[in-house]
């Protein structure tokens, strides 16, 4: 395998890293606002926005990471 095929094959494990992220930063803020809406639902609220934390932090890791990988297949030409 060269160097353009594994960056390919990496672009597009970043690209659908990147919106396996948006998925799951969507589906946690809608179900922040449905939690909200329950006094029951205060503790899984919590966990519901430190996931939402943590995931816009880990997409904007794959984000640079794919930015980097397309420069690199760019830069090839």
């Amino acid at each position: 395998m060269d160097k353009a095929t594994t960056l390919a094959e990496a672009k597009k494990h970043r690209e659908n890293e990147v919106l396996e992220y948006q998925i799951n930063i969507d589906n946690y803020r809608l179900a922040i606002q449905k939690a909200a809406q329950d006094p029951d639902m205060v503790e899984f609220k919590a966990q519901l926005e430190s996931l939402l934390t943590s995931s816009i932090h880990e997409q904007k890791k794959a984000q640079i990471m794919l930015e980097v990988v397309t420069e690199q297949l760019n830069a090839m030409g």
